[in-house]
């Protein structure tokens, strides 16, 4: 029947994740600027017995040579995960009575125990950093607590001499491991480790002699080197309320700074507010800062122009149309002739335009040209042949000097008549292309 030891595994646990939880309400660190995976290697002494009390099968229990290797995991500051291997040799004999006296008269008189493995995963907890004011810390304190697995053949020495315990098959049981340890800090990527861990088995097979209830255990005292891997600093030895206490301080000093920067803005804000209010100051209301003013008093309403000064307005130019104008272009529209069916006129015209066109380059008037047409043929046709004859028009005027950029020609096809269409002679005044002095 297997002891209660193992029934009481769940509860070890429980209170040990408790504690780092605890722990874990620290301030965060973000992990992916540590080195948070390691390796580790150790020797030393293999003891079958426990430094902490109970009993013990044999009164002479040896330290033998022990060496181990282990994978780590840094989770937190505070918390890890270590897969560890351990193996090495156990013994012991009766060569000596206890402690109180008492010769042991055990059968068996010796054992000899090759421990071929022990493989346990253990949860560590840094227990606290040295100096709360440093980020950084030399010395780690921890504690761990798992649970694994040990393989391991037994050798015992009788009065019939030396046998294989068990037909000299590994028996494999449950163990749960329990340590301290310390861990000194060398560089960013190696520590020396020392610890001592007590290995409580589930079983009474480990020194050839089976005691029902009476389970064995051994410890493994040690010291060996951790290398961290990667590259950064290592996760284990900061401490994150030093770093806090740090980032707190530099904030405080940075509103500091920040506030005195503020007060001397201000101070600045003000003076600019001063130097721009006497800059914009305009005692007229002109509109003309009293800086730049020539004209400084100038009456209410007086419009002035950048220099402050009373701004006088040109005359607006107007356009004097007479009859004698109106005359030269009545007789232009009389003669103006087409081809038929074109926008091409013809020469009998030429006269009276050079007449407009004198005028217009005399007196700078501007012109509007509206092309017309009767409502023989399509609307589209109509339309593009009255736009293109007040086009042509407006092109010989402009060969005759007048200004291009005063002159408007549009058409409108057959939609404004004049006369009916119905007859060759109101055909005829449709027909037309008509100009607007203005």
């Amino acid at each position: 029947m297997k002891s209660n030891l193992f029934k009481s595994l769940p509860l070890a646990l429980a209170g040990l994740f408790a504690g780092t939880a605890a722990m874990a309400q620290e301030p965060a660190t973000p992990t992916s600027t540590f080195r948070t995976w390691s390796i580790g290697v150790n020797a030393g002494a293999l003891t079958p017995l426990s430094p902490l009390g109970g009993r013990n099968d044999f009164s002479n229990n040896k330290t033998s040579f022990g060496y181990g290797l282990y994978v780590k995991k840094q989770f937190t500051n505070y918390f890890s995960l270590r897969l560890d291997g351990t193996m090495g040799k156990l013994k012991g004999d009766n060569s000596e009575p206890f402690e109180s006296g008492v010769v042991n008269t055990s059968t068996v008189s010796a054992f000899d125990t090759k421990l071929n493995y022990a493989a346990s995963l253990n949860a560590v907890v840094n227990m606290f950093n040295i100096d709360m004011f440093r980020k950084e810390d030399a010395l780690q304190l921890y504690t761990s607590v798992g649970a694994g697995l040990a393989g391991y053949k037994p050798t015992i020495t009788t009065a019939a001499g030396t046998s294989a315990y068990a037909g000299g098959k590994t028996i494999s049981e449950l163990i749960i491991p329990v340590g301290v340890g310390a861990k000194f800090k060398v560089s960013d990527g190696i520590n020396i480790d020392l610890g001592w861990t007590i290995n409580f088995v589930d079983g009474d097979n480990l020194d050839g002699l089976y005691k029902n209830g009476n389970n064995d255990k051994y410890n493994y005292a040690y010291a060996g080197l951790e290398f961290a891997l990667g590259k950064g600093k290592q996760l284990a030895f900061h401490n994150p309320v030093a770093a806090t206490y740090d980032e707190a301080l530099a904030a405080k000093n940075t509103a500091n700074a920040l506030k005195s920067d503020l007060d001397a803005q201000k101070a600045e804000n003000a003076k600019l507010r001063s130097e721009m209010a006497d800059l914009l100051k305009d005692t007229d209301g002109d509109g003309v800062a009293d800086k730049f003013d020539k004209c400084p008093g100038t009456p209410a309403g007086t419009v002035v122009d950048g220099s402050g000064c009373p701004l006088v307005a040109p005359k607006p130019q107007v356009t004097v149309i007479t009859e004698e104008d109106r005359k030269v272009v009545s007789e232009a529209i009389k003669n103006l002739e087409f081809d038929l069916g074109k926008a091409t006129i013809r020469s009998k015209s030429y006269a009276s335009l050079n007449r407009v066109a004198g005028l217009l380059v005399q007196k700078n008037f501007s012109l509007k040209l509206a092309g017309h047409t009767d409502n023989t043929g399509s609307k589209e046709l109509n339309l593009r042949l009255s736009k293109e004859r007040a086009e042509s028009v407006k092109a010989y005027l402009v060969s005759q000097g007048a200004n291009a950029s005063r002159i408007e020609a549009t058409g409108y096809g057959m939609g404004q008549p004049i006369a009916t269409n119905k007859t060759a002679a109101g055909r005829q005044q449709n027909r037309r292309v008509e100009f607007t002095l203005y």
